[in-house]
């Protein structure tokens, strides 16, 4: 190894061909932390573009076991696009063979036509106040009876907006 004097003449250095790899090392750290920052931040902004939560609403359920009616108040909140709404009904924990495929107006599995916004006819619209209704066939099971536990699962494009629960009186 050559070893030069340095400007007082008295250290030793290493001549230019044996020049330690620090500044190249440290490029490259910064180059990876800079690449890694980036990531971060990219994920970062992307957690944050949420998809658009579905409606804010208040329901109440109330169930007529004699009649076999299921009725549901939009007691408050945002309205709800009966268009793209879903509604699955459970009896006792089982859901109903024919779920109601709201809007409607005749289906298989229920008497006659829904009441309120559930009828195709009506406004799709349905906005706090209004009640929508649907009367459960003896031909769909299972069958709907006084003292039934009954759920009713509300869901706007796939995003659950509210799960009802009562007793059939």
């Amino acid at each position: 190894m050559t070893r030069t004097r340095d400007r007082r003449g008295t250290r030793p250095a290493v001549s230019a061909g044996k020049r330690a790899v620090s500044p190249v090392v440290g490029v490259v750290v910064l180059l990876a932390l800079t690449v890694v920052l980036g990531a971060v931040v990219a994920v970062g902004v992307n957690a944050w573009v949420l998809a658009s939560p579905g409606p804010t609403a208040s329901f109440d359920l109330s169930v007529d076991g004699d009649r076999s009616v299921i009725e549901i108040e939009h007691v408050a909140g945002e309205r709800i696009d009966v268009e793209s709404l879903s509604v699955m009904i459970t009896v006792n924990g089982r859901a109903l063979r024919a779920q109601p495929p709201v809007p409607f107006v005749g289906a298989s599995g229920f008497n006659g036509t829904p009441d309120g916004p559930f009828n195709s006819r009506a406004d799709s619209d349905w906005t706090a106040g209004e009640r929508a209704a649907v009367s459960v066939a003896a031909t769909n099971t299972p069958a709907l009876e006084t003292g039934d536990s009954v759920s009713v699962t509300l869901t706007v494009d796939g995003r659950r907006i509210a799960a009802l629960e009562t007793t059939a009186t």
